[in-house]
């Protein structure tokens, strides 16, 4: 059976479509045709985790670019979408570990060899979840040429980067402070941080000042205060504001730490607050990072820096040796504890004391604090800064050229609010760590001879020639995966080679991306690429926003709000949650989620197939032109107009990247001019001509909502009729035709005259399908031209015996407007005057009271700064209806006389 002759199903069923034609799609290689000639057009995915799984972000982010691919693909360009996943270091190794765990067995039992090729295994058996997952959301990747960031040519990319980088002066190792994870035993970048509020304290000590010295007030000893007090063991130095008054004599001189012995100065630094505290602050720069930086405006090397923890953050000796050996060993937590007793008991506690009602005091030993903590995302345990070894790259240096390319517009933010964000950061970058303690990922391309000298090549028989004689070890470290992702729009494209593929698709047009990775991710794309290719990585950057909970809370596992996009897409299918994401998604906004709204997406899609239906069981097939068909009559010339305005704000809300605005244009058109009007317009007229343009114009609808609905829209595309093509490769419509500004005069004069008598009749409490009586008196001539051309439509669908044009009858009338025309209706006989009047005054005075009382609440200060935020959201609300009735009200009394 040929398609023309499919009948559709009665029922609109998507998860019997959906699979259908994704694994035709896929399967005819439809998501990258061939077009040589054609104009490129190119994004790459944010590659996600290979351990991953779609979570409503990943639905927001990847709706969004495939309506962009779907939609540049129809305008006939040479559409590449870059697909693939990241190793995922930290995460990867950690799945792994764990499945060793519940056998028995760990990590460490195996070289690191064998440890590798058993995370190869796990890949080839469970590490594509999420590459199916996104063919279930319609994702139209080019899954031919599926990437991923440990491919061979990958690897070759990463290490030919690091080596040329390393001798451009732009990578190199260094003595600093970084985020350490005590239970992976690894660095971790800030996005891997959480921070997280923890109940804890406040302590405060005395610090003794040396040799007798006192400050101006008499005292002998300083006051710390520190939420850490284990970090105490690693002081070396006490900072004080220099204009600080209390202190200005002790500036430069020692002072004792009380458990170590330890004899160190008092400095000068604005980093201490003479309001915040004692105004002094205890230093400790290889433990924290603000420390660390007062170290350094003070002198202290980073070499010279005591380190008191390992890599479980248990206490080690530091350089000096004067750590009491007590606490030598133990967890931080338990050394905090311990010293807070030894302080306490030496008579260095200064206890925090309150009082009661009463007025009696008790002495505490810390003051109660809620304490900003950083935790791993992933460890889950308390993240520790820790002075160690990394390899950094040169930030500051590489952020010079995004910085004039956003500035220049070759780099255009999207939107432009965020350019501002982007700057701040730039321009205060800071060295990019980029070393993590795994085995699995991009092992750091250096070796070491036994003397310490670095020899950093793609091989270990480059290095080894340049080292000569020297016997070599390599570095342990793998590459932090940002580094490996930052190279994602060339390295995908087979670049060091210089490939075809290179050449065309280089640089991508644009960049869909979360804000939480525009530094992480982003920004580092266009350090890399700008650095590299001398070009910048994509011509646009759009920043979209979080997918929170529908009260506007982010969501998270530990409060239960998550939504998981798959069970949306089994309840309501794929094409209502993709048109929910980007009737959502207004720029600079987060998307909150809203069930209710995906199941009336699904609804859109059943009322455009029960259009179909009825198309098609009218003889109305598919067309076979792009232009529009020739038309007479008025209502077939509105409509070819009508989808003109609409591709021209469809195209121009896709320029602007306004996905909001995009699907409210083909919602509106499909919805209330197509099914509401056209179809209801043009029934029982199914000539020649109306068959072609309703058949043409559904066509276009088809095209235009594919980008957002495409499995719906394929189905009913072919269902129509026998295609050359697939919709997902048919033309963008091109209805070489204009708006007939008489036909649109004349349709939406019989709009306003049906949409005005049904809200009068709806007023008055008159049944929707009474017919009535009308008058027209001294009508103007185009007036009298469409009422007289129109004659069955206004009949059929004004529920009206027709317009005569002469006086109406005298008597109660109501007057409803079209046009330049009030057609008078008389009520006499066709309801009880008085009565609806007693009705709707009844009903006025209820709405103004209730709308005045709600009022009197809105304009008192106390509720609205005192009630809870939804309390005072509904008031307003609430208020708002009964205002709007209260017209409506008004208007129905009007009518009456």
């Amino acid at each position: 059976m040929s398609a023309s002759e499919k009948t559709l199903d009665k029922t609109f069923d998507p998860a019997a479509i959906e699979t259908k034609w994704y694994a035709h799609w896929e399967g005819s290689g439809l998501f990258r045709p061939a077009r040589p000639e054609a104009q490129p057009y190119t994004i790459v995915n944010p590659p996600p985790n290979v351990t991953g799984s779609l979570h409503i972000g990943h639905a927001l982010d990847n709706t969004l670019q495939d309506i962009v691919i779907r939609y540049e693909r129809l305008r006939g360009k040479d559409a590449l979408w870059v697909v693939g996943t990241d190793h995922a270091g930290i995460a990867t190794q950690m799945v792994v570990e764990r499945q060793m765990e519940a056998r028995q067995d760990k990590r460490t039992n195996y070289s690191r060899e064998d440890f590798i090729a058993k995370v190869w295994e796990w890949k080839a058996e469970s590490g594509g979840t999420i590459t199916r997952q996104l063919r279930r959301l319609g994702c139209s990747m080019d899954w031919s040429r599926e990437q991923f960031t440990m491919d061979p040519h990958f690897t070759k990319a990463v290490l030919k980067v690091f080596v040329d980088l390393y001798n451009q002066g732009l990578i190199y190792r260094d003595k600093r402070l970084v985020n350490w994870d005590p239970k992976l035993k690894t660095a971790i970048s800030d996005l891997e941080v959480e921070t997280r509020e923890v109940k804890g304290g406040f302590w405060h000590f005395k610090y003794p000042l040396a040799d007798g010295v006192k400050r101006a007030d008499g005292l002998a000893y300083i006051e710390v205060a520190t939420t850490r007090p284990e970090t105490m063991l690693a002081d070396m130095c006490v900072a004080v504001h220099p204009e600080d008054a209390r202190y200005k004599a002790v500036i430069g001189k020692d002072i004792v730490q009380p458990l170590t012995g330890r004899r160190f100065k008092v400095v000068a630094d604005e980093h201490a607050d003479p309001e915040l505290g004692s105004g002094a602050v205890k230093i400790t720069p290889g433990h924290d990072f603000n420390d660390f930086e007062v170290g350094k405006r003070a002198g202290i090397r980073a070499g010279d820096m005591l380190n008191m923890f390992d890599a479980e953050a248990k206490v080690v000796q530091t350089a000096d040796g004067l750590i009491p050996e007590q606490y030598l060993g133990l967890d931080r937590f338990v050394v905090r504890d311990l010293i807070v007793a030894d302080m306490k008991a030496a008579g260095m506690l200064i206890p925090h004391v309150t009082k009661d009602k009463e007025g009696n005091e008790t002495e505490h030993d810390a003051e109660p604090r809620t304490i900003q903590t950083p935790f791993g995302d992933r460890g889950g345990v308390v993240i520790e800064p820790w002075l160690t070894d990394q390899w950094y790259v040169d930030a500051e240096k590489l952020a010079v050229a995004p910085l004039e390319a956003v500035r220049s517009g070759a780099i255009e933010i999207v939107p432009k609010s965020w350019e501002k964000t982007f700057f701040n950061w730039m321009e205060n970058i800071q060295p990019w760590c980029v070393s993590r303690q795994l085995w699995w990922g991009h092992r750091i391309p250096a070796w070491y001879a036994e003397d310490g000298e670095v020899f950093v090549a793609e091989t270990e028989e480059e290095a080894q020639a340049l080292a000569g004689n020297k016997v070599l070890t390599r570095d342990n470290d793998v590459l932090d995966t940002w580094f490996s992702s930052a190279l994602w729009p060339f390295a995908t494209l087979g670049w060091p080679d210089e490939t075809e593929l290179l050449k065309r698709h280089y640089p991508n047009d644009l960049l869909v991306s979360g804000f939480d990775i525009l530094f992480f991710w982003d920004a580092r794309m266009a350090m890399q690429g700008l650095h590299l290719m001398k070009e910048v990585p994509w011509k646009r950057l759009y920043l979209h926003g979080l997918v929170r909970a529908a009260d506007g809370q982010k969501m998270s596992k530990s409060k239960g709000n998550v939504v998981d996009p798959l069970g949306l897409i089994d309840r309501y299918g794929a094409d209502a949650l993709r048109f929910f994401m980007a009737a959502m998604e207004s720029q600079g906004r987060d998307v909150k989620m809203d069930e209710k709204r995906v199941e009336g997406y699904r609804n859109f899609a059943t009322k455009l197939w029960n259009a179909a239906r009825f198309c098609q069981s009218n003889g109305i097939t598919g067309s076979t032109s792009v232009a529009a068909p020739s038309a007479t009559s008025a209502v077939n010339r509105w409509i070819v107009g009508e989808v003109v305005e609409t591709v021209a704000a469809l195209d121009q809300a896709m320029a602007d990247l306004r996905f909001d605005a995009a699907a409210n244009v083909i919602y509106h058109f499909v919805w209330d001019t197509f099914c509401d009007w056209y179809i209801e317009l043009i029934k029982g007229s199914f000539d020649e001509e109306t068959k072609a343009v309703a058949g043409w114009v559904l066509d276009q609808i088809l095209v235009m909502l594919h980008p957002f609905m495409p499995f719906v829209t394929e189905e009913l595309w072919n269902a129509l009729g026998d295609r050359p093509n697939e919709l997902i490769v048919a033309a963008w419509p091109a209805p070489a035709a204009e708006v007939d500004a008489a036909a649109k005069a004349e349709v939406e004069f019989l709009i306003g005259l049906v949409g005005s008598l049904r809200t009068a009749k709806n007023e008055l409490g008159i049944a929707p399908g009474a017919k009535l009586d009308a008058y027209l008196p001294d009508p103007s001539e185009a007036t009298r031209g469409i009422i007289e051309r129109n004659p069955a439509a206004i009949d059929r669908l004004a529920r009206l015996n027709g317009i005569r044009f002469e006086a109406a009858p005298a008597g109660a009338a109501m007057q409803v407007g079209a046009g330049d025309a009030n057609i008078v209706i008389p009520l006499e006989g066709v309801i009880d005057i008085a009565a609806e009047k007693a009705r709707l005054e009844k009903a006025l005075a209820t709405s103004e009271k209730e709308a005045k009382s709600l009022a009197g609440r809105l304009g008192n200060p106390s509720f609205v700064e005192k009630a809870k935020p939804e309390a005072v959201e509904k008031a307003r609300a609430d208020h708002a209806l009964h205002a709007a009735e209260a017209e409506r009200l008004k208007a129905a009394l009007a009518r009456l006389g």
